[in-house]
């Protein structure tokens, strides 16, 4: 064999070995959205037409497994965000946040509730979902730095908690499976919600 065909067939192996990997992440995904929420190796080698040994060879573990697809998740979901107006009218840029967060929050329920079952045992979910968690509270800060940037720092640290809390997984989960409601009717919560907040700080301004 030559020095080409040699190099030829290892590009060949190392894109069916990325290929199988992709399969084994969407696989993963697949079965989280279905509502499984602890994939087993062998349910998600099923899902992706794969062994199950080809999902050990490509991960340590199931861990690693959930952290590749907590990150494509994430990845997905930067990929379809929009950037969102940091001036103009509130009401505007209201509802442009609303929006767009109520929609990522709807998409990324199921990863995330997996991700944060496993997150005490696993310090690489833990630092992802700081990262994610971060990330969403800076958006916040840049959509409402109208309203925040104005006020001492005790004062702005205290509304930005209250946008984050109400613009925050806990409080979507707790309006679309604690209290049943669709997902319109929570759009509608959250952003009553953070009306509420900001106009108290307007309120308070005049």
């Amino acid at each position: 064999m030559t020095t080409i065909e040699v190099a030829t067939s290892a590009d060949g192996r190392a894109a069916r070995s990325a290929r199988t990997r992709d399969a084994v992440v969407e696989a993963f995904l697949e079965l989280l959205d279905a509502g499984d929420r602890q994939p087993t190796a062998q349910r998600v080698a099923a899902r992706a037409g794969v062994s199950v040994r080809s999902v050990y060879v490509r991960f340590e573990d199931l861990d690693a497994v959930m952290v590749s697809a907590a990150q494509r998740q994430w990845e997905r979901v930067l990929a379809i965000a929009e950037p969102l107006p940091a001036s103009g009218p509130l009401p505007m840029r209201l509802d442009a946040f609303v929006a767009q967060r109520c929609r990522v929050l709807e998409l990324i329920a199921p990863v995330r509730r997996a991700a944060e079952a496993q997150e005490p045992d696993s310090p690489a979910l833990a630092s992802l979902l700081a990262w994610a968690r971060q990330t969403a509270r800076d958006e916040i800060g840049r959509v409402f730095a109208l309203e925040l940037e104005p006020l001492p720092r005790a004062a702005r640290t205290r509304l930005l908690d209250a946008l984050d809390v109400a613009a925050g997984t806990t409080t979507w989960e707790a309006l679309r499976r604690h209290q049943g409601r669709s997902a319109g009717a929570a759009r509608r919560v959250v952003a009553e919600m953070l009306a509420a907040v900001l106009a108290r700080v307007s309120n308070h301004e005049e």
